[in-house]
């Protein structure tokens, strides 16, 4: 009988450092007050009169400064000069001024230790100490909104054993109601508010009154000439940013400036700017410790890898004066490489065309025309009309995917014993290669279903593996995609669509659904453990049983291998929820569309770029 999982947390001291590094700032501050007893007006909680109820920081900017360096030298950490913050002044309506001030405090922590968990416990230990009740989370993208929802809901029950069943109540800001937010600002209980940046950064631009952006609903005065973002900059709340990499441009930063905060949390794995540093755990740190799954990388072989110079000759045309072939190449863009037709002339170099791309720098030069179907380079010989070179090849695929279901049906053997659930994840770039559709509109497998049941099938039927996943392989694999509804009434169909960087509303249905199946993934009693992905929907997918990794894009991937390994880094956990911190266990095998040296050295190199830290030696070759 399915039961259905409920996730455990522990105690863990480096959490706990981080979330004191944040307490420890506001050393000085009125601590919190008991239920009954009478608020004065020096409290770090200000009851309004208009109803609403808000933090308030008595800490002058020169104490606050003070307290980031007691932090920064028990953590080790450079002291800043002088604190980094927004200060404006403030007239009263009896025209006093007042100078007023919005610290930035960061907490760096790698992916997959906990970040999420670690600010969540903040909020309540500020609450506990100081009685501070408005916290707001600012997030980047509907994936981490999804994220940070289900943790507070699976978390709930851990802080309430550690804080006394103190009430915290979430709110995951609807922008279909946004009068809601009175809600938030009048509650006399710890109030935590989830926004994606995007739901409150666009605002008019009167500079061009006839050309106004659109603004959203929160910057909107109603009839009474109030906005409902008047509600957050009440109650002066502390703002968690998370992921503030992605905030770094004046728009975004005046949003949040816009919120009135009373400070801000900055957490990420990566900052651009690390505002008065207070903690930090590298990379580095997190791996030595095993804090995190340790990585090895099942690549292809140099000579398997033909990801090299894609081309392809899809028309030659007559010009009034000349011959022009159009090919399709891979083509360097500012947000990674696209795939892109191109027009070529004799002489026209597809190393300039390609914006530089090194694997087109030698012999790529349109040489001649032979005929109406073919052209010829000045070293790479003869392109046909319709004839494609160069990138990743169906054997090659196939290849990754066999080796995927290989390693997991090893890594399930060695611990189904233990009550863990194994997950291999699959990232492709288009659906149809998973999921395509017949001439009558039916949903068929597409290339990458039919060699996945192939291999599946293959492994089961070994000897040593024999009943290890007692269900049949069409049982074992499903796909998260985004789809478009076509037709109307019994003829309306779901067409499954490629997701895009940037993400639409079909986006966030999927994203629901991963995250509202995390704990149904886990079970053992769920067939499901094979999961196929879009590629731009990777943020979504953070299971701490993800074992295995495989990138089937048929370009070479341009997604940060951090990023690309942070889905599967978490530890893993049994049937009881319970983490499990045995090193041998806690293995991520990668199965790239490179070799295992070049995503080793790419991975050792972003790290280093963004940490200043070297990570060399700590990635192994699965061979």
């Amino acid at each position: 009988m399915s039961h259905k999982m409920t996730l455990q947390f522990t105690h863990q001291a480096y959490q706990e450092r981080a979330v004191q590094s944040v307490v420890q700032v506001f050393d000085g501050q009125p601590l919190a007050t008991g239920e009954f007893e009478l608020v004065s007006s020096t409290a770090s909680v200000n009851y309004a009169g208009d109803g609403s109820i808000g933090n308030s920081l008595v800490l002058t900017e020169q104490q606050v400064l003070e307290n980031v360096h007691k932090v920064q030298a028990s953590n080790g950490i450079e002291t800043v000069a002088t604190l980094q913050a927004d200060r404006w002044t403030v007239k009263s309506d009896e025209g006093q001024v007042s100078d007023e001030f919005c610290p930035h405090l960061t907490i760096e922590m790698e992916t997959g230790t906990g970040k999420t968990y670690t600010f969540i416990r903040t909020m309540y230990e500020l609450n506990k100490v100081y009685g501070f009740k408005k916290f707001v989370v600012v997030v980047p993208s509907v994936a981490i909104r999804e994220g940070t929802m289900k943790n507070l809901e699976v978390t709930r029950s851990h802080f309430a054993a550690d804080y006394a069943n103190v009430p915290c109540l979430p709110m995951l800001y609807d922008s279909n109601r946004p009068n809601d937010l009175r809600h938030f600002a009048q509650s006399d209980a710890l109030s935590v508010l989830v926004i994606n940046i995007d739901s409150f950064s666009k605002d008019i631009d009167d500079s061009n009154a006839t050309k106004k952006k659109s603004i959203n609903k929160i910057n909107q005065k109603g009839e009474r000439a109030f906005a409902p973002i008047e509600y957050i900059k009440a109650v002066k709340p502390i703002v968690i940013v998370d992921e503030p990499q992605n905030f770094e441009t004046d728009i975004r930063r005046k949003a949040i400036r816009n919120l009135n905060p009373l400070c801000t949390l900055r957490y990420s794995a990566t900052h651009k700017n690390p505002y008065n540093l207070l903690y930090k755990l590298d990379p580095v740190q997190a791996y030595d410790l095993g804090l995190v799954k340790q990585i090895e990388v099942d690549g292809v072989e140099s000579d398997q890898s033909q990801n090299q110079a894609f081309i392809e000759l899809v028309a030659i045309e007559q010009k009034a004066k000349s011959l022009t072939a159009k090919v399709v190449i891979d083509v360097n863009e500012k947000t990674g490489v696209k795939r892109k037709s191109v027009s070529l002339k004799v002489g026209d170099d597809l190393y300039k065309k390609s914006k530089y791309r090194e694997v087109y720098a030698d012999g790529f030069i349109l040489n001649e025309f032979l005929s109406d179907t073919e052209i010829e380079f000045n070293k790479n010989g003869v392109l046909r009309l319709n004839e494609q070179r160069g990138g990743l090849s169906d054997d090659v695929m196939r290849f990754q995917i066999e080796r995927t279901v290989a390693a997991h049906f090893a890594k399930l053997k060695k611990v189904k014993e233990s009550g863990i659930k194994v997950l291999s994840l699959f990232f492709i770039d288009k659906v149809a290669n998973y999921r395509a559709y017949d001439d009558e509109g039916n949903a068929v497998p597409g290339k990458f279903a039919q060699w996945f049941e192939e291999a599946f099938e293959k492994y089961a039927a070994k000897a040593h593996y024999k009943d290890l996943i007692p269900y049949s392989a069409s049982e074992v694999h499903n796909g998260y995609f985004s789809g478009d509804k076509k037709g109307k009434g019994a003829a309306a169909k779901k067409i499954w669509v490629d997701s895009t960087e940037r993400g639409s509303k079909k986006d966030d249905d999927t994203y629901t659904l991963i995250m509202q199946d995390k704990e149904r993934l886990l079970d053992m009693h769920e067939p499901l453990q094979f999961i196929f992905s879009h590629s731009a929907l990777r943020e979504g997918w953070d299971n701490p049983n993800v074992f295995q990794i495989c990138t089937l894009n048929e370009t070479q991937s341009q997604m940060k291998k951090r990023q690309e390994i942070g889905r599967g880094l978490r530890l893993a956990v049994n049937q009881q929820g319970e983490r499990i911190h045995d090193k041998s266990i806690n293995v991520l095998t990668v199965i790239p569309n490179e070799s295992y040296e070049v995503f080793a050295r790419t991975l050792q190199q972003e790290i280093e770029d963004e940490t200043d830290v070297s990570f060399k030696g700590r990635v192994k070759n699965a061979r």
